[in-house]
């Protein structure tokens, strides 16, 4: 095979340079990934009849084959899916599984060469709608941003595709058809917090369900023991749960049952209830999994809401001994139940509390990752391009109270220094310190989205310098998510 690659390089002049991790023989041809000064390509060498097949450009021929250069595009994703079928998502078969967000679509080669595919399934297309949103992507370039990712890696173990957080039929439909294969259904939207309205109106809204009394008969009175603790629906406890999650339940039904129409094969359900000020108790647990059960919404991964604060890029903040606690009775209702794990979301930079969580779930849970990734892209930014990073940090302040109105977070900017002040060697330890990582963080919408005079104001001059130190940015991501990765055991 080094022979092959040698050829190339002598073709193409050595202006181009092979990925020689990505390189796949099949009897149609051979696949690769090369590099110039300012892209990257497939490379497709092969008989004529396997070429046409590519979008691409025929630069010479090599032992009477073709050689084809093309760009990494949809159809040419697709068509080489055809040939490669490992490149296609799959369900997940493992009993431990770990997503990792790209927000900028370059992470996914690094993060697979984080992953030991006998221990770990990873998820590696995992975007929610509002990161597709607010970084003005879509589905499908998510999606194959990722497949790339992996054929460049050399990765052949199976992985993942998640629709993350999404909150509308629309949007999940619309995942499907593109190939994910992980759902993560969102019914943030329903979940009602009692303490919010007027009692009358929650009074009326329990005495006129027509649901009600089917299920409090179900219900109220039944008593379940986790860990020696006897649980009991109550009247009250009943009618609160009640009141709270079951326009959410009926919403995942909906949801669940659109899918089963759209997909047409074997899928991941993931229900999500993290995203409320709300901490999961165990009887709402119970009271959720068991509508969901009843109602045929076969899902694989429940993510409750742990108590403590769980902000976006940095560590746990709370009482590690409670969150213990909790996790502990949430572990036993599933193994109560069966059929599903716990997932853990915000899971970027929670280090304190991941070998707990390997701990306590026996390594069987799932868990998201998704901004850190962002954070260690402006790292290299910071380190190799200091005058960027201080435009793209004076740009952030300048969005932040905005961009934060989504997110709770304690971010103390009165922390952060002033960037003016800083030598250009200091910049990049500002990714360490939690209020400079937040500041990053919650603003990446505005900054990679920012226009001047039509044209981008930072995201083509980030991806140039993550393109020219492509190697320094993989060697901090596997570093980074590797140790998260260590800490769950794998």
């Amino acid at each position: 095979m080094s022979n092959l690659l040698h050829h190339f390089e002598r073709l193409t002049q050595s202006r181009m340079k092979p990925y020689a991790s990505s390189v796949r023989k099949t009897r149609d041809g051979t696949f690769f990934l090369a590099r110039d000064d300012r892209s990257k390509y497939l490379v497709m060498i092969g008989k004529r009849g396997i070429c046409e097949r590519f979008e691409g450009q025929k630069i010479g021929e090599i032992e009477q084959d073709d050689v084809l250069l093309c760009p990494m595009n949809s159809k040419n994703c697709e068509t080489l899916i055809e040939f490669l079928p490992s490149l296609k998502p799959a369900t997940c078969t493992m009993k431990l599984s770990f997503g990792f967000g790209d927000r900028l679509g370059v992470a996914t080669a690094a993060h697979a060469q984080c992953v030991n595919k006998e221990k770990c399934f990873p998820v590696f297309a995992q975007q929610s709608v509002r990161e597709i949103t607010r970084t003005e992507r879509t589905w499908t370039d998510v999606l194959h941003s990722a497949i790339w990712g992996v054929f460049e890696s050399g990765y052949d173990g199976p992985f993942g595709a998640d629709a993350d957080h999404v909150k509308k039929i629309e949007d999940l439909e619309n995942a499907a058809r593109v190939g994910y294969t992980m759902f993560t259904i969102d019914p943030s939207d329903h979940i009602k917090d009692p303490a919010m309205f007027d009692r009358r109106e929650l009074a009326r809204f329990y005495e006129e369900h027509p649901s009600r009394r089917a299920l409090e008969t179900r219900y109220v009175g039944k008593s379940f023991t986790i860990l020696g603790e006897r649980l009991t629906f109550d009247e009250e406890t009943f009618a609160e749960l009640f009141v709270t999650y079951i326009d959410a339940i009926e919403h995942v039904e909906k949801c669940y049952k659109a899918l089963r129409a759209t997909v047409g094969r074997s899928f991941d359900l993931e229900v999500s209830i993290d995203e409320t000020s709300l901490p999961t108790t165990p009887l709402a647990h119970i009271f959720f999994v068991q509508e969901l059960m009843r109602r045929s919404v076969e899902f694989q991964t429940l993510a409750p809401r742990f108590p403590g604060e769980w902000q976006k890029g940095i560590d746990y903040i709370g009482d590690i001994e409670l969150f213990a606690e909790e996790l502990d009775k949430h572990v036993a209702i599933v193994k109560m139940f069966t059929g599903y794990r716990l997932s853990l979301h915000s899971g970027s930079d929670k280090f304190s509390v991941y070998p707990i969580l390997a701990e306590k779930t026996e390594g069987t849970i799932h868990v998201k990752t998704a901004g850190t990734s962002y954070l260690e892209a402006i790292r290299v930014v910071a380190k190799f391009a200091p005058d960027l990073y201080r435009e793209i940090h004076k740009f952030a302040l300048s969005r932040f109270e905005q961009d934060r109105a989504s997110y709770h977070v304690t971010t103390d900017l009165s922390k952060i220094p002033d960037v003016d002040n800083l030598n250009d060697d200091e910049l990049v330890h500002l990714l360490d310190q939690p209020d400079s990582r937040q500041l990053i963080h919650i603003t990446y919408g505005s900054v990679l989205t920012a226009k001047k005079d039509g044209k981008s104001l930072f995201r083509e001059r980030i991806m140039e310098v993550l393109f020219e130190h492509e190697t320094d940015h993989y060697a901090f991501l596997r570093t980074h998510l590797g140790k998260h990765l260590k800490l769950l055991g794998i």
